[in-house]
């Protein structure tokens, strides 16, 4: 791992973000394969902080709780009790008790931890993962947040009060200085017309506690960057991210492949595409920072390829490159 992550800043990646790797949870995971950030497996992390800094990177912890989510490996089962607001798995599909006070404030707490070892261990900056139907985007969706608490309510602001006390204790963790990017989505796995907020009015109710909490940067997940967010606008989410809270965001989904990522794991290939659109949307400043996911699991040199104008070098995409370390 520590090779496979500096290849990525020899090839001139500005900001590495890891894969999701959780906290210290009992069930923060849904496979065994899923990394772990708490005990044992922070020395490892290390090693990868300094492979990249060696290489002249700079990289960021994404870290991560899939709550009541599923892995691939459907048969493994968690370690303790699964973590959700409201016990349910779909609309109307209760499976698990609903995550107590206590259960709460614990998962806080984990989340603000493992923020304050990503500081010791000298990373550069922390992502929080609160997107796609994992454990903070559940208390967002009103599909899975069916409380009545503190933690629930019939609108995306009562309901985003989880949120921003997961944001204020990883700010805690990272201190003042640490950049803190918070990855968001409005479509969940297996609901991909989900909104969390139908309209700009919801969408700053939204994301206005996370700013005000310690969000530096907005990862605005879409699964086609290129798709407009409300009707009447052709902002993506990021540009509407960007426009509602004045913050930095990033924007991905699809970027240089004419193939969406959901796809792939049914083993479909995708081939490099344009980016002249982008860079268009990117000088006009609809969003600061673009994330690269699949072109670069499979091709650690895809950056200095089209820095450099080699078009005609860039890879295909394929299922293969999310099974090995290229």
């Amino acid at each position: 791992m520590p090779g496979y992550y500096r290849r990525r800043a020899e090839g001139g990646v500005g900001l590495i973000v890891t894969e999701g790797t959780v906290v210290e949870r009992p069930a923060a995971r849904n496979d065994a394969a899923v990394p772990v950030f708490h005990g044992e497996a922070l020395p490892e992390w290390q090693k990868v902080v300094q492979e990249v800094h060696a290489a002249g990177g700079l990289i960021a912890p994404q870290i991560w709780h899939v709550g009541a989510a599923r892995g691939q490996g459907a048969e493994w089962e968690p370690l303790g009790k699964v973590d959700s607001p409201s016990g349910l798995v779909g609309l109307g599909k209760p499976k698990y008790e609903a995550m107590t006070d206590e259960d709460i404030a614990d998962t806080i707490a984990a989340f603000g931890r493992s923020a304050r070892a990503a500081r010791e261990l000298g990373f550069d900056a922390v992502e929080i993962h609160g997107a796609h139907s994992y454990l903070i985007d559940q208390f967002f969706w009103n599909v899975l947040n069916v409380r009545t608490d503190q933690w629930g309510g019939s609108t995306i602001g009562e309901r985003s009060r989880f949120g921003p006390e997961v944001v204020r204790a990883v700010r805690e963790g990272v201190g003042p200085d640490l950049p803190l990017i918070l990855r968001l989505s409005q479509w969940k796995g297996g609901a991909y017309d989900a909104k969390n907020a139908h309209d700009p009015a919801e969408l700053e109710q939204w994301l206005s506690p996370l700013a005000e909490a310690g969000v530096d940067v907005f990862h605005c997940s879409q699964r086609r960057f290129w798709e407009p967010e409300f009707e009447g606008s052709d902002l993506n989410f990021a540009g509407w991210t960007k426009k509602v809270t004045g913050l930095p965001t990033i924007t991905v989904g699809s970027v240089g492949l004419d193939g969406e990522f959901i796809a792939a794991f049914g083993g479909a290939g995708s081939k490099p595409a344009s980016l002249d659109g982008l860079i268009e949307r990117l000088e006009r400043e609809e969003f600061d920072l673009v994330a690269v996911g699949r072109a670069l699991l499979a091709d650690p040199r895809w950056v200095e390829k089209i820095r450099e104008g080699r078009h005609d070098e860039l890879m295909d995409f394929e299922r293969q490159a999310m099974l090995t370390l290229s």
